[in-house]
């Protein structure tokens, strides 16, 4: 554990879902995979789509129309029907495929557990402090069991722009009916979660388990007040003590 600023006491917690309580690189990979795999059987001709051409197609959709930004949902299901679109398929057809498609996506996307360090770590906090979670993602916190932890569960466009835009910041701050600067934010991204978090007056803990150092990081505009590299050392931060 690393202090960049001098530690005073919090009062409650926020914190970021992917890749904070788990690895979600793993889970986007296999999940992406098993819906090209899901595609091609249901329409032969998405084979022919390389990685760089689903990327030039997600930009394209979102050059079209700028307000899915923070929708990472709805950017998925835009994309595929692009993609069913330039395939052959008719747009009630397209339609259709896309919106299987990415309910297919999200049942994969949030079919893995949680590592017990995350669990037991937010059970002992949950026992002494409020906590929300803030989350520029989509997955299904009621199916990985996350959300009897949380007292709110804010999300990315449903609720607010997506982090760092302060947004979803000050939601939670209004759930939790507290000073800002009484609230810690926990998060691996340097810019949507600690320069979100420090620019909407939360303390910030920045979760490393890279280990690579902040010097190195080009995302790194805002110092963080604390740097863990493993959550359990939110115990010891908080004063929570081990169970």
């Amino acid at each position: 554990m690393k202090f960049y600023r001098r530690w005073q006491p919090v009062n409650a917690l926020t914190f970021d879902l992917d890749d904070t309580l788990y690895d979600n690189r793993v889970v986007i990979v296999r999940a992406e995979q098993l819906l090209l795999d899901w595609l091609e059987d249901r329409c032969e001709a998405m084979a022919a789509f390389d990685w760089s051409q689903w990327q030039v197609m997600r930009q394209r959709v979102i050059d079209e129309n700028p307000s899915l930004i923070g929708f990472v949902t709805e950017i998925r299901r835009a994309q595929i029907v692009l993609a069913a679109t330039l395939c052959g398929l008719h747009a009630p057809e397209a339609r259709l495929l896309a919106d299987d498609a990415v309910a297919f996506f999200l049942f994969e996307r949030s079919n893995f557990t949680v590592p017990d360090e995350a669990i037991e770590t937010l059970s002992l906090l949950a026992s002494r402090y409020p906590l929300v979670a803030i989350t520029n993602g989509n997955v299904d916190s009621d199916k990985l069991g996350l959300t009897p932890y949380f007292k709110q569960v804010l999300r990315a466009g449903p609720d607010g722009a997506a982090k760092p835009d302060g947004t979803l910041f000050v939601k939670a701050q209004q759930a939790l009916a507290m000073p800002a600067s009484d609230i810690l934010h926990v998060g691996d991204h340097l810019k949507s979660d600690v320069r979100g978090a420090v620019l909407a007056g939360f303390k910030a803990c920045w979760f490393n388990d890279t280990h690579q150092p902040l010097t190195t990081q080009r995302r790194a505009s805002l110092l963080p007040d604390v740097e863990i590299t493993h959550l359990s050392q939110l115990l010891t931060l908080t004063g929570c003590g081990a169970s």
